[in-house]
C-alpha cells in the first residue's frame, strides 16, 4: 500500500513537472510571438498614422476638397490597418489565406451590388488625383456651364450664372468632356464686330485697336489681334482677339462691346442689320396681272 502511494506521488510529481515544462515551453515560444505581434501592430499603426498625416498634408497643399481628403484618408487607413493586422496574425502563426479569400469574396459581392455607386466613388478618386478641376473653377461639362461649389463622394455640384444648382454624378462627369474655363491664368476673348461695306475699314480697325490698347485690363502680352475675319452677305466681319486674366473675362468682354458701339457711333461707323434685296422683273409682274 505504501509503495503504491509513493508510486502515485512520484507519478504525479513527474506529470506536474512535465506539464509545467510544457507550459513554460509554450509560453516561451508563443509569448515571444504574441509580443512580436503586439509590437508589429503598435509600430505598424504608428507608421500608418505617419503615412496618413503625410498624405493629408500633400493633399491639403494641393487644395483638394476637404470631403475628398477625408474619404481618401479613411479608405487608406482601413486598407493599411488590415495589412498590419494580417502581418501581426501571420507572426503568431495564423493562416491569413482564408481571411484574404473571405474578404475578396465579400468585396466582389459588394462591388457587384453597388456597381453604379462605386463607379461614382471611383470617379471621385480620379478627380482627387488627376484634378481636372477644383472647387471654384468654372467648367463646361454634360451640356451645362457652372462654377464648381462642392465635390462629394458620389456627385459634383455646380452653380450656374443665374444661381441654380446642378448636381452631376461623378461617373457621368468624368466619362465626358470637361472644359475648364479657369484652368489657366489667362484667357482669350473671341469677339466679332460687323461693319457696312461702305464704311472705312482701316478706320474701324484703328478705333477697335485704340480701345484695346487703352483698356487697363487687356494684356499687352500676348498681343491683341484685330483682323478681317470674313466677308459676309451683309457686312464685313472684324475678328477681335484680346487676352485678359481669367477673372476679368466677362467684365472686359462687356466693356469692350459697349465701348466699340459708342466709338462706332462717334465715327459714324454703322453696324448693318441682316437684310434681303428683292428684285422683281417687270415682265413677270405684268404677266401675273
Amino acid at each position: 500500500m505504501l509503495q503504491k502511494i509513493e508510486h502515485n506521488i512520484q507519478h504525479y510529481s513527474m506529470s506536474a513537472e512535465y506539464y509545467s515544462d510544457l507550459v513554460i515551453t509554450y509560453a516561451t515560444e508563443y509569448g515571444i510571438k504574441v509580443l512580436g505581434a503586439i509590437a508589429i501592430f503598435i509600430i505598424g499603426r504608428w507608421i500608418v498614422k505617419a503615412v496618413l498625416n503625410l498624405m493629408r498634408g500633400m493633399m491639403s497643399r494641393a487644395h483638394v476638397d476637404e470631403t475628398l481628403i477625408s474619404f481618401a484618408i479613411h479608405v487608406a487607413y482601413a486598407a493599411l490597418i488590415l495589412v498590419v493586422i494580417a502581418m501581426a496574425a501571420s507572426n503568431i502563426g495564423v493562416n491569413t489565406t482564408s481571411f484574404v479569400a473571405i474578404f475578396a469574396s465579400a468585396g466582389l459581392a459588394i462591388g457587384l451590388a453597388l456597381k453604379d455607386t462605386l463607379a461614382n466613388v471611383g470617379a471621385a478618386v480620379l478627380i482627387i488625383f488627376f484634378r481636372p478641376f477644383k472647387v471654384g473653377d468654372s467648367i463646361e461639362t454634360a451640356g451645362v456651364v457652372g462654377t464648381v461649389r462642392a465635390i462629394s463622394l458620389f456627385s459634383t455640384t455646380l452653380t450656374t450664372a443665374d444661381n441654380r444648382s446642378i448636381i452631376i454624378p461623378n461617373g457621368a462627369l468624368i466619362g465626358g468632356n470637361i472644359i475648364n474655363n479657369t484652368g489657366n491664368s489667362t484667357r482669350r476673348i473671341d469677339m466679332v464686330f460687323d461693319i457696312d461695306y461702305k464704311d472705312d475699314l482701316k478706320l474701324s480697325k484703328e478705333v477697335i485697336l485704340k480701345i484695346l490698347l487703352e483698356h487697363p485690363k487687356v494684356l499687352k502680352d500676348p498681343v491683341s489681334v484685330v483682323a478681317i475675319g470674313a466677308l459676309g452677305q451683309n457686312s464685313v466681319q472684324i475678328f477681335v482677339r484680346p487676352w485678359v486674366l481669367v477673372e476679368d473675362y466677362l467684365d472686359v468682354m462687356f466693356e469692350i462691346t459697349e465701348l466699340v458701339k459708342l466709338e462706332f457711333d462717334k465715327h459714324q461707323i454703322s453696324i448693318p442689320l441682316p437684310q434681303m434685296e428683292l428684285h422683281v422683273r417687270r415682265e413677270e409682274l405684268l404677266s401675273s396681272l
